[in-house]
């Protein structure tokens, strides 16, 4: 498949569409027809009510009763228009969802970052494997169905929208923030991956944020503590960091989310962030782009915004730019305050806050708040656990194996022959071994943490000579598979003496991290396994069992010997 030809986009979003959702107009389809829900609504509406509908604040279930009563408290008082909900578990959600929504006097759009689905936030839910693994995948019919089953999830405990998928490309080997939640460096890749699986959430029902408009990719500066700047031409950035979400626009993206940024090319204001600046929201996203749907702020509370824009007049700026919703600001009640203000000073029209609350209240109108419902509370986190969205984890891990050199050696692998299976930054024996050991009877299993010094390392050379072949897994432990991980100065030589060996290596971690271990472009098979979790140690183990063939693509280049495309 050649990604590069354009028309391909629009033919994946038709053929992707399910008969039941494509009787249903898209949430960007619906606002060219007149709606009465919307304007009973909206002409019930006070000037204070309107503005509160463009703010939405946090809420989180793992945390204290008094928090959740207080969020309660802002909802009936400063009548909001949604929540985005943080740290917590499914069952406890749908319950204080409910509670909210009796609260509401306009029923809340509810939202959250899914990028890998309610893992991202929940516990005891799923996580899909994260966006740089789905970059691999050269099917692209998966992510689609991911789509769809992630929309299942959200609609079940009670959420409309997922602040995703992240179409950033990232070409910034070393960005601190995007990384592994991008598709890729490609942009042609990110645009038709990340419309695979919008298209899935959005035939399921569930509205959509694309992110970070115009593009976090190429960043060093992480905008959570401070502001980072994009010196680059205008050309340069539609040529290639707007590109991919010119494209999902066009593919009907029902919303867009905006990066906090410094970007003088597009606005020479001194440290005018993005979500605040006029010329990008509306001069660019919303002219330029012709993007007509939901303009969601990143987190109003994030350094990148009111470091230079203190004291509520981010959240006022965030609305003269252009955004339709404002989440989480630092203070809201303040905020609202403010923009009433802004309205009874002429600083901002009464036309601009309409036009976002009508697109707001179509957005719950087209996810069916107009009819008010209660979640049921009972059997949520088996229901958020179906064995069809288990088996598609695991066909998604299956089809991101990507294997850079050895499949001719690979065959080699026997059975049979005495084994040596090892880890390399674990504690204790992992499901790569486990699942390995079953298969290769006469093996055994070592492990060597991340800080092994020689002579851990020298007693597991001492009885690899006793062994025909040796497999080794390369394991990142933290919670994210970003760059830097650590191994000790003797595992990296050690890696690099059994590069030069009779080694198959693999790695389950960040692809960028290869460019540390010196030797590994030597080694006889390197397959990628992306991250830790038991879903890729299952696959890399099939893989190397010769059960499974390796077709996933290398999402990014790491050096001159690990480059994009890369897999063979």
């Amino acid at each position: 498949m050649n990604i590069k030809h354009l028309s391909l986009y629009t033919l994946i979003a038709l053929a992707t569409a399910t008969t039941a959702q494509a009787q249903k107009k898209s949430y960007i389809e619906s606002m060219s027809e007149p709606n009465q829900w919307v304007d009973s609504v909206f002409n019930k509406l006070s000037r204070r009510s309107k503005i509160a509908q463009m703010f939405f604040v946090r809420g989180l279930t793992n945390s204290t009763k008094a928090y959740e009563d207080s969020i309660g408290r802002v909802i009936q008082k400063e009548r909001i228009g949604g929540i985005v909900f943080f740290q917590g578990g499914p069952g406890r959600q749908a319950i204080l969802t409910n509670k909210y929504q009796a609260l509401a006097r306009v029923p809340l759009l509810i939202t959250s970052d899914g990028e890998w689905g309610l893992g991202m936030r929940l516990d005891s839910t799923i996580s899909y494997p994260y966006q740089m693994a789905l970059g691999a995948i050269q099917n692209n019919t998966l992510l689609h169905k991911m789509g769809l089953e992630v929309a299942k999830d959200y609609k079940r405990i009670g959420m409309h929208m997922n602040l995703a998928p992240d179409v950033d490309v990232n070409n910034n080997a070393n960005n601190p923030v995007i990384n592994y939640r991008s598709f890729g460096e490609n942009k042609y890749n990110v645009a038709t991956k990340a419309a695979a699986y919008m298209n899935g959430m959005q035939d399921g029902g569930l509205l959509v944020s694309i992110k970070h408009f115009p593009g976090h990719g190429d960043t060093d500066v992480d905008s959570h503590y401070d502001l980072p700047k994009l010196t680059f031409t205008k050309e340069r950035l539609d040529s290639l960091e707007i590109y991919p979400f010119r494209e999902l626009v066009m593919g009907g993206a029902s919303g867009v989310m905006i990066a906090h940024m410094n970007i003088p090319s597009l606005d020479n204001t001194p440290n005018m962030p993005s979500t605040l600046s006029k010329p990008i929201v509306t001069g660019l996203l919303k002219e330029e782009l012709a993007f007509k749907g939901l303009i969601i702020s990143d987190a109003m509370e994030m350094k990148g915004v009111v470091k230079y824009f203190k004291d509520g007049e981010a959240d006022v700026m965030g609305v003269i730019a252009g955004n339709d919703i404002l989440e989480l600001s630092q203070n809201s009640d303040r905020a609202i305050k403010l923009v009433r203000r802004a309205v009874r000073s002429g600083r901002i029209s009464m036309d601009r806050i309409d036009e976002s609350v009508k697109k707001i209240l179509l957005a719950k109108y087209w996810v069916g708040l107009n009819v008010r419902d209660t979640l049921n509370e009972q059997n949520v986190a088996a229901e958020v656990n179906r064995p069809e969205s288990k088996a598609l984890v695991q066909e998604l891990a299956d089809a991101s194996m990507t294997l850079l050199h050895g499949r001719e050696f690979i065959k080699t692998l026997d059975q049979t022959k005495r084994t040596a299976i090892i880890s390399i930054g674990t504690t204790g024996v992992t499901t790569f071994q486990k699942e390995l050991g079953n298969f290769y009877k006469n093996s055994i299993s070592f492990t060597l943490d991340k800080t092994a010094n020689a002579n851990a390392i020298a007693k597991v050379m001492k009885e690899l000579a006793l062994f025909d072949q040796v497999i080794i897994g390369i394991h990142d432990s933290r919670t994210r598979p970003g760059n830097g991980m650590v191994l000790s100065a003797d595992l990296k030589m050690f890696i690099k003496n059994m590069s030069q060996k009779n080694a198959v290596f693999s790695l389950f971690g960040n692809p960028y991290n290869l460019s540390q271990w010196a030797g590994l472009e030597n080694s006889k098979a390197l397959l990628v396994a992306y991250q830790k979790e038991d879903f890729m140690q299952k696959a890399a183990a099939s893989v190397l069992k010769n059960q499974l063939i390796a077709t996933g693509r290398l999402p990014v280049t790491v050096n001159t010997f690990f480059k994009y495309g890369g897999g063979l």
